[in-house]
């Protein structure tokens, strides 16, 4: 029997249009995280866009309801899969990925909701953009379980509450930066 594999789901809204000054940084950083995450351990594969060249888009691209009332139509978000969570927390909180992070407050309004969520999913499952809004908006109205959960308050594939080795993290983000010199290099070069 194959592994239980991470799913992640993350939205955020824009302090302005895509196309703005305001979140030049973001957008210029963008294809630089996709790749930083392409080469991380543990990565398994994440949705395109419908309307973007690149990876196929994993079902009909959906918001949650907080994108409601904000004047925006579409919002960054992601949908990912990951061989565990260590894997995603050396990516999301090391190198190029946590270069953009320290700006996000630049770029994004301030949330009122989770900014992202993660569940497991059987070995041959791929979520769909629906899959990842409904457990981000669960998320919100009730809390961590093991239906949908966050890196705080972490469960396993078999539902039990877990917690992150932090040691393999480390050793994890070791090895991910060794593989994103170059995009480190370019990321820390431009303007936020």
């Amino acid at each position: 029997m194959q592994p239980a594999r991470l799913a992640f789901y993350n939205f955020g809204l824009h302090v302005a249009s895509a196309e703005s000054e305001e979140v030049k940084g973001f957008v210029l950083r963008e294809p630089a995280n996709f790749e930083a995450a392409a080469r991380a351990c543990g990565f398994i594969g994440r949705s395109g866009y419908v309307v973007y060249p690149g990876a196929r888009s994993w079902g009909i691209q959906v918001f949650p309801r907080y994108i409601k009332g904000s004047g925006f139509e579409s919002a960054p978000s992601s949908l990912s899969l990951w061989a565990d969570i260590e894997s995603l927390m050396a990516f999301t909180y090391n190198g190029v990925h946590a270069e953009a992070l320290k700006n996000a407050r630049n770029w994004n309004v301030k949330q009122t909701w989770p900014p992202l969520v993660l569940w497991w999913v059987s070995a041959h499952h791929r979520p769909e953009w629906q899959d990842g809004v409904e457990r981000l908006e669960y998320l919100a109205d009730h809390g961590s379980s093991p239906y949908a959960f966050t890196f705080k308050q972490p469960y396993g594939p078999d539902g039990t509450e877990t917690a992150i080795d932090r040691d393999r993290v480390k050793e994890l983000a070791a090895r991910n930066a060794e593989a994103q010199k170059d995009l480190l290099a370019y990321v820390q070069a431009l303007k936020a």
